[in-house]
């Protein structure tokens, strides 16, 4: 089944009675009224999940805008969000998973086996003519206990290091706007531009106009025009670590696992030690620490 549930299969799961948690990532960087939006109207049963407070803890210039909480922390969350072992979770937006997949990715590595996307999230429930909830809704304290072995998680993911390291031996993607990638605009990041060695792969180019994720074939295509193939190992990095879990699923659907980079490039542009190459190239100019290069 992959990353993605469609809506049908959601229905139809409604419609037994089968148990199924169903979360609302509504969240966008510059938009702060991702509640508001979730009480006009939500899946039945959602429960809203803050990405700023739930997913994240208080940014750092050391570890980035969106750190990581730790599993003890994310665990206590995950229980006041109703979930239980064993349980089916199923995570949605309104821009095209962009934001639920920040969930998805840390479900996943958290453990859990049944979580999924809802492909095309809102919209294509709405344009289904599937009915909305409005209001709260107030999920029973659940009993999941993450199983997070001692060597780390269950997802793949790298630090500033192995990203430092990783072009020299596998593909770098940074699933930015292609004017971020370039070193053009930078709303919110101390410099401007990639990680030298980084490929331009924005995750916008994950999906069609309707917010689904694009076929298989056409997103291995993608990839692989991008050097990734099943023999080299590739990771991903964003802004603070949010968007690049969607373009990892987007990898799983092409049926590559990839790592994600979670501090991002929030992280290494606040560590004035660390190299930022701008222009469309991977590594513009020899690139050198503590500064930008132009290409």
């Amino acid at each position: 089944m992959g990353p993605l549930m469609a809506v049908p299969a959601l229905a139809a799961r409604f419609d037994a009675g089968q148990r199924t948690v169903v979360l609302d990532v509504r969240w966008a960087l510059g938009d702060p009224h991702g509640r508001e939006r979730y009480l006009e109207g939500h899946l039945p049963g959602a429960v809203f999940v803050d990405l700023a407070t739930e997913l994240a803890t208080p940014a750092t210039p050391a570890r980035g805008r969106h750190p990581l909480p730790t599993d003890a922390e994310f665990q206590e969350t995950a229980r006041r969000w109703g979930i239980n072992n064993g349980d089916v979770v199923v995570a949605y937006d309104n821009s095209g998973n962009m934001a639920a997949a920040r969930l998805w990715w840390m479900l996943r590595n958290a453990g859990l086996q049944d979580v999924y996307l809802l492909d095309g999230g809102l919209a294509a429930w709405r344009d289904a003519g599937l009915p909305l909830d409005t209001g709260p809704v107030d999920a029973a304290v659940g009993r999941i206990s993450f199983d997070v072995s001692p060597a780390g998680g269950r997802m793949p993911s790298i630090d500033a290091a192995g990203a430092a390291d990783w072009p020299a031996t596998g593909v770098l993607l940074d699933a930015r706007a292609g004017e971020r990638y370039r070193g053009e605009f930078e709303p919110v990041d101390p410099r401007a531009g990639h990680i030298p060695g980084a490929r331009s792969a924005p995750t916008t180019e994950n999906v069609d106009g309707a917010g689904h994720f694009l076929p298989a074939d056409v997103l291995r295509r993608r990839f692989g025009d991008l050097g990734v193939r099943d023999d080299v190992p590739v990771a991903v990095y964003c802004g603070s670590g949010v968007t690049a879990a969607h373009e990892v699923a987007a990898l799983e659907i092409a049926g590559f696992r990839a790592a994600l980079y979670p501090g991002s490039f929030s992280e290494w542009s606040n560590n004035p030690a660390l190299p930022v190459a701008t222009g469309s190239r991977p590594n513009g100019h020899a690139a050198a620490r503590g500064g930008s290069v132009e290409g």
